[in-house]
């Protein structure tokens, strides 16, 4: 199918963008494009403006501030996923990114895309919650920072105004953790029917602390706090993991569709929550 006709503004600053997107009666912005152009095409989306961000340089770029890492949202998966700043303070960032579509997805789609974009069924939004991202965003009154917790409200919903930019994420260091994002799909490259994001932080031969979200099991990322309670503290056994995974399903509300039930998904919550453990801390 063909779009509906929309001007198009190409911003080179924060900015402009902003600017073009207050005096738009719909605006919509344009970071990689992978999820935007298809929802264009089937007219799920029918923008009076499209604002394109690709030569907005400040958007890009990987640094470490005050011990937190920084990450534009406008940087690829591919340059997440290489990022070696990202390996060493959020290697499950690394990992999950690394494992984002195809190779052509991966180096076109931008993190604050697909954070913006909201999917219950992407990757990465369930890494960020798990991580406990925090979202710099920027509108006419000038910048805000919203909590991972509080930024996706909805289906394809979030917590930012019409005329605000994904800026930036703010990411506490997670330097020496053990992670694995573990995650359940017909095929290669398609989406995740569940996916869990792991963090596990080992204290004496045992877990100090345990960070876990899930993908696609509600309409926004679950973290599924009471796992890392039971896990914090727990010895590192496969059955001592098992146990405290048991309710990792708690609190979610997954949908039956044509991929799988409810009742599969809370299933596979349990199991890929205690494969992603047990991955992550080599047991």
């Amino acid at each position: 199918m063909i779009p509906v006709a929309f001007d198009y503004v190409r911003a080179s600053t924060v900015e402009e963008a902003v600017a073009a997107l207050g005096a738009a009666e719909e605006g919509k912005v344009l970071a990689g494009g992978q999820s935007l152009l298809p929802v264009l095409r089937l007219r799920l989306a029918a923008p009076t403006v499209l604002v394109d961000l690709a030569e907005v340089a400040q958007l890009r770029g990987v640094h470490l501030r005050e011990g937190a890492l920084v990450i534009g949202a406008m940087t690829t998966h591919a340059e997440v996923a290489a990022s070696d700043l990202v390996r060493e303070h959020a290697p499950l960032l690394a990992l999950a990114a690394g494992t984002v579509g195809d190779r052509q997805v991966r180096h076109r789609g931008t993190l604050g895309g697909s954070l913006a974009h909201a999917d219950p069924a992407a990757d990465l939004p369930a890494v960020a919650a798990a991580l406990d991202a925090t979202y710099v965003v920027q509108g006419p009154a000038g910048r805000r920072s919203i909590g991972a917790a509080d930024f996706a409200i909805g289906l394809f919903t979030t917590a930012l105004a019409p005329d605000e930019v994904l800026v930036e994420v703010r990411l506490p260091s997670t330097a020496g953790w053990a992670v694995h994002y573990e995650k359940f799909h017909r095929t290669s490259q398609s989406w995740a029917i569940v996916g869990v994001a792991a963090a596990v932080r080992r204290d004496n031969g045992g877990i100090g602390a345990a960070r876990i979200a899930l993908t696609n099991v509600g309409p926004v990322p679950h973290r599924a706090r009471t796992v890392e309670e039971a896990l914090t503290g727990a010895p590192a056994t496969p059955t001592a993991i098992a146990e405290a995974c048991g309710p990792a399903a708690a609190g979610t509300a997954p949908v039956d569709d044509l991929s799988a039930s409810a009742d599969y998904r809370r299933e596979l919550a349990r199991v890929l929550t205690t494969r992603a453990v047990c991955k992550a801390l080599g047991v």
